[in-house]
């Protein structure tokens, strides 16, 4: 029986799309897409205060990109598995961005503002499932994703989102927010210039005229059902922290210049969970690695919401981000994989996004904001914990019912090791 590492080789040997220069524009593609939002997503909400908008109206239209993500990702996946050409839409949805953050640049009034934050959220809310989707392509190898191999590409995101944050912050605080909107044109064009770097694959399954596999019984397993439900209660309380963390923290006095200092450090923490992610992930299975999350989660915004005040207690609740989000996502691409073989992949990767990103970010970008104007900042970060302390129930039982039901899922049974590989061999300097 051929190792998991060996497989990881062999695939890669046999696919030459899957070589290190490849994958290095893979992650500049990945760099340059969360730099964009590593600096919209913690100064979006300051700009649109400068226009002149309530928290409510700010807690809204932070949850407009929820609601797109209910939808979008879903028709950028169905295309995506449909068609197999799942690059192109990348650049067709990278194309889209950069002409919405150009529209940005002519509008104030908070309606005009809505819209086109919506027009850039439907464009760009293709890149992460088409992205996510032709990477593990790429990566797989038959007995799950080179969990290796995929964190050294996956990392880059990290690091373009922790310099974009860091020189956000820093250049808000000279030129003044007004010079948010140029500057999300100009990392939206970066986008735009990494998408026509990507080569175009196709798959060899799309070369079948069979109609792609439906999804809907898949998700009616208890298995996917409770993993879906972890992923929608820990991102929901993370949405507290992507709506309102620089808000609040702006409140309690904290200039902007050290806001961004605090996210650099959550992402810097991930940065060093995704580098050596190979290593800790043959530790634990996927399933405990989301259960270990959620109840990182849980401890995370209950120091924010009663510690938040005191700097080292709210520097080390973002350096949890390691395992908050980054162990997380990991543990939820596998999972995905696992349960959402082949032509699922990209329709899987979608259902991530809405059923995680999606309902749970509106719900908590509204609500939050509802719950802001009468209770205060704190009392929304005490609701993320009780959030938190949710998923990681359903997490718990997500375990048990793939024990009780192992071929309940797309995939085959595997053992519980075996579906994140672990190529031991170091990746080249191109791949980094």
């Amino acid at each position: 029986m051929t190792s998991p590492a060996a497989g990881a080789a062999a695939h890669h040997a046999a696919n030459p799309a899957g070589n290190n220069a490849v994958l290095a524009r893979f992650a500049a593609l990945s760099g340059a897409y969360f730099a964009a939002m590593g600096l919209f997503a913690p100064y979006a909400p300051l700009w649109f205060q400068s226009l002149g908008m309530s928290t409510l109206a700010i807690g809204a239209i932070a949850s407009l990109q929820s609601w797109t993500r209910v939808f979008t990702p879903y028709a950028w996946g169905w295309l995506g598995d449909h068609s197999g050409k799942r690059v192109e839409l990348i650049r067709i949805a990278a194309a889209g961005a950069l002409l919405s953050a150009l529209a940005l640049l002519g509008v104030s009034a908070a309606l005009p503002v809505a819209v086109v934050t919506v027009m850039l959220y439907l464009a760009n809310g293709g890149v992460v499932p088409l992205y996510e989707s032709a990477l593990a392509h790429l990566l797989n190898t038959g007995a799950g994703i080179d969990a290796a191999r995929y964190g050294r590409v996956r990392v880059w995101g990290s690091i373009g989102f922790v310099v974009s944050v860091l020189a956000g912050g820093a250049l808000l605080q000279w030129l003044g927010i007004g010079a948010f909107p140029w500057m999300v044109a100009a990392l939206n064009a970066l986008l735009l210039a990494a998408a026509l770097r990507v080569p175009p694959q196709r798959e060899e399954a799309h070369d079948s005229e069979a109609p792609p596999p439906p999804v809907l019984r898949l998700l009616r397993t208890p298995a996917v059902a409770w993993f879906f439900a972890s992923i929608f209660f820990t991102v929901l309380a993370h949405t507290a922290m992507y709506a309102f963390l620089s808000l609040y923290l702006v409140q309690l006095g904290y200039s902007k210049t050290a806001v961004g200092a605090l996210w650099a450090a959550a992402t810097g923490a991930e940065i060093v969970f995704f580098w050596q992610q190979g290593r800790w992930f043959r530790r634990l299975a996927s399933e405990r690695w989301l259960q270990l999350a959620a109840g990182a989660t849980a401890l995370r915004f209950a120091a924010v919401a009663g510690l938040a005040a005191w700097a080292p207690v709210l520097v080390l609740a973002q350096l949890s981000n390691a395992l908050t989000f980054a162990a997380h996502h990991a543990a939820c691409i596998d999972l995905v994989q696992r349960h959402f073989p082949g032509r699922l992949r990209g329709r899987g990767q979608a259902l991530y996004t809405i059923l995680g990103y999606g309902i749970s970010g509106v719900i908590g970008g509204v609500g939050g904001g509802w719950i802001i104007e009468r209770l205060g900042y704190a009392a929304v970060f005490w609701a993320a914990t009780l959030a938190a302390l949710v998923a990681l129930a359903c997490a718990v039982l997500a375990e048990r019912a793939g024990r009780a039901n192992p071929a309940g899922a797309g995939a085959k049974p595997q053992a519980p090791h075996a579906q994140v590989v672990t190529a031991d061999a170091p990746p080249t300097e191109n791949a980094r």
